[in-house]
């Protein structure tokens, strides 16, 4: 640890301020199956890159509107709908990917670096984007304090919850627009892929520890700062990129999880088979 310079330690702390949102907002991708959602703002981040260019707008901001019309298109969508959900999403993730790609070939006269947006660099942390994500992850756990109540129920039976007088619409907005607007802001610090990798793998990883809802939350941020402590020691360790690398660490973790939980099992079934009957 006497090795890691500055920008390690706001890497680390851009590392955390992404998992403090991204751990209670993945359980809820996780459990309403919404990862391909991720995905779907991580390519319509491109359009929204190629729209900031056009308008000459920041990239961000271009990336967040997409994001939100995505969300609004995904909440408005009918129960009549004959378009499956992960159709519909498949439909909007390409599109928008395509219609990006195409537009930014016009942009003759900018040059885009897609690599960057993608893997984006979280070893350039400066501290006034910091304090940004440190004001995103305060409006964003300031929701989910809020609605929590509200999207659990959601998520367990959105038929009974409706029933019970939740504002069912509202409270799906509500989620879909705080995660777009997270992935946002978040990809343009530390990229896509880094984005959607901690939204899911660690609340993937938390799920089987877990008895309640807030449980695998905890367990979700506690999992992804492991994860980013472990990629950034890695990097600095083997010279590896960052972001992939943290990445990486949370895959091996939740691979650690899911033999650790099967060992237990398969030690369980053991032991009850060798006790002598009466």
């Amino acid at each position: 640890m006497n090795q890691w310079s500055d920008f390690l330690w706001y890497a680390l702390a851009g590392g955390i301020g992404v998992v403090l949102l991204a751990g209670p907002l993945g359980c809820f991708v996780v459990w309403q199956r919404l990862a391909y959602f991720g995905e779907t703002l991580a390519h319509g981040a491109f359009l929204g890159v190629a729209l900031a260019f056009l308008l000459d707008l920041s990239p961000t901001l271009g990336v967040a509107a997409v994001g939100v019309a995505l969300a609004f298109l995904l909440a408005r969508r009918s129960a009549n709908e004959p378009l499956t959900e992960d159709t519909l999403l498949g439909f909007l993730a390409h599109t928008s990917l395509a219609l990006g790609l195409v537009a930014l070939a016009f942009l003759e006269r900018v040059r885009v670096d897609l690599f960057a947006y993608l893997f984006g660099d979280i070893l350039a942390l400066r501290p006034e984007e910091l304090l940004l994500l440190a004001l995103i992850d305060l409006i964003g756990l300031v929701l989910v304090v809020r609605f929590w109540s509200g999207w659990v129920n959601l998520t367990l039976h959105e038929e009974l919850a409706a029933v019970e007088g939740h504002p069912v619409a509202r409270l799906r907005l509500v989620f879909l627009l705080t995660l777009a607007l997270f992935v946002a802001t978040a990809m343009k610090l530390v990229g896509i892929l880094l984005t959607v990798a901690l939204l899911v793998i660690p609340a993937a990883a938390a799920r089987p520890l877990s008895r309640t809802p807030t449980q695998m939350a905890i367990g979700a941020v506690l999992i992804g700062v492991v994860a980013v402590w472990l990629g950034l020691s890695a990097s600095l360790a083997w010279d590896t990129p960052a972001g992939p690398s943290i990445v990486v660490a949370a895959a091996l973790l939740f691979l650690l999880v899911r033999w650790a939980l099967t060992v237990i099992r398969h030690a369980r079934a053991e032991l009850a088979t060798s006790r002598p009957t009466l």
